[in-house]
């Protein structure tokens, strides 16, 4: 029972806690780049008469490139003229303002309520054209398409391709009591077009994104003993994969979606992991220890595991090949390191760390296990990647409230994600769409 107590401690810290759920999510940056890079996004103009969109796509685009914390954009207010075309721009007049970049555009009706979205990005010193697309939307997917276009004009700009149009799962509760009810939420990563995928009156926890993006697996334990599902999002069908004696937990995708790595106890008491095949639910074990192993991840080509163990006194990430093979422990500083996530490239990886006595989030070397505290909450917990592995999301604690927060692979952007009412925890990062 202790194994079993400590286990459900690590993979959920927050989940003695149950407040309101979340009813929409707001971004707050604490910490940007020294020098944002500023850009003018010109409202774009609508040209089908007096009923408009029902969404302002410069607006999300700007929104989207402010809550990167690498641009600073002029404020809608301060703009003396609004071009919407090339033709339009005093490039001069434009750079005395201090501006480096300029993004103009229109939306255009199309028939069944659709529309054109039309946008240019000019470098305003050289006076020169960097982007210039056409992109065809419906109505609901206005707010898609603003973050296709953000994402465009971040890797145009930074050389690093964006992560706007992706998406973050999260655990919310609310009630008290008999009352309590946890929600499994899908949001847009700017945490706007919540979605709920599931409500239960017993916990849910550890979700975790398919490769394609088109599952999710979690733990539920709605039968009130632990068991894992996966749910398809665009049907919402889901299956229970593992509902054995004693602890199903903390599941993840093996690369090519076929297979899960998962925490059991197949003996009594005792937590190992293990990789089930779901097409045949053979089971593989991966770990043999009577130390506690849990939280496991795939390296990018799938030929290993890591997990979070305590064998060596307290807990450290630890490797293995996919058949529990050369198994070696790959954290040294410090006398925590546990909940790791690698980069989609398997270059770095993210830790929670025990840093004098706060949990925070770290970036470690998976090589040299060279380390690098990222954050400074007292409980950060849940680290994972955005798929362009230059941010991370997590879930923390500010003012007694769970809220999530991303902080970029240097350290030098942070921000904050917070409901309007509710605690939040258990944040994963999609992949990318395949659009």
């Amino acid at each position: 029972m202790k194994k079993l107590f400590v286990y459900l401690l690590g993979a959920a810290f927050l989940s003695g806690f149950a407040v309101p759920a979340v009813a929409q999510l707001t971004i707050e940056i604490t910490e940007g780049v020294d020098q944002a890079l500023p850009i003018a996004v010109v409202p774009f103009e609508w040209q089908g008469g007096l009923v408009r969109p029902p969404l302002d796509v410069s607006a999300i685009i700007a929104a989207d490139l402010a809550n990167s914390g690498r641009f600073d954009p002029m404020d809608t207010r301060d703009m003396l003229e609004r071009p919407v075309d090339e033709q339009g721009i005093d490039f001069e007049d434009w750079r005395l303002l201090g501006l480096e970049t300029i993004l103009v555009g229109r939306l255009l009706p199309q028939s069944g309520g659709n529309y054109v979205i039309q946008f240019e990005l000019f470098d305003l010193f050289n006076q020169q054209k960097l982007l210039g697309f056409r992109l065809s939307s419906t109505s609901t997917g206005l707010r898609a398409a603003a973050h296709r276009i953000s994402d465009l004009i971040y890797e145009k700009l930074t050389g690093i391709k964006g992560a706007f149009a992706t998406r973050i799962a999260f655990i919310t509760v609310q009630g008290q009591g008999p009352a309590k009810r946890y929600r499994l939420v899908i949001a847009d990563a700017d945490g706007s077009n919540h979605n709920i995928i599931l409500e239960s009156p017993e916990p849910l926890m550890s979700p975790a994104w398919s490769p394609d993006g088109d599952r999710i697996a979690y733990v539920s334990f709605e039968s009130n003993k632990s068991a894992i599902y996966i749910q398809e999002l665009s049907t919402g069908e889901r299956i229970r994969v593992s509902a054995r004696e004693g602890v199903n937990g903390a599941p993840a995708f093996s690369p090519d979606g076929r297979k899960l790595a998962l925490t059991l106890s197949r003996d009594p008491g005792n937590l190992d992991i293990y990789v089930l095949n779901l097409a045949n639910q053979v089971l593989t074990r991966i770990t043999r220890n009577p130390a506690i192993d849990t939280d496991a991840t795939w390296s990018t080509d799938g030929s290993k595991i890591f997990f979070t163990s305590d064998r060596s006194g307290g807990p450290q990430i630890y490797r293995a090949d996919v058949d529990g093979g050369n198994k070696r422990r790959v954290t040294y500083e410090g006398s925590y390191n546990g909940r790791s996530r690698l980069t989609p490239n398997g270059e770095e990886m993210a830790v929670v760390h025990n840093d004098q006595g706060a949990f925070r989030i770290a970036r470690v070397n998976p090589d040299n296990g060279n380390l690098l505290v990222l954050t400074g909450g007292q409980l950060d917990e849940s680290p994972s990647f955005a798929p362009n592995g230059e941010t991370i999301i997590y879930a923390t604690r500010v003012n007694g409230r769970g809220v999530l927060a991303t902080v970029s692979i240097d350290g030098r952007v942070q921000r904050r994600i917070a409901a309007q009412e509710g605690d939040v925890r258990e944040p994963a990062w999609s992949p990318y769409p395949d659009f």
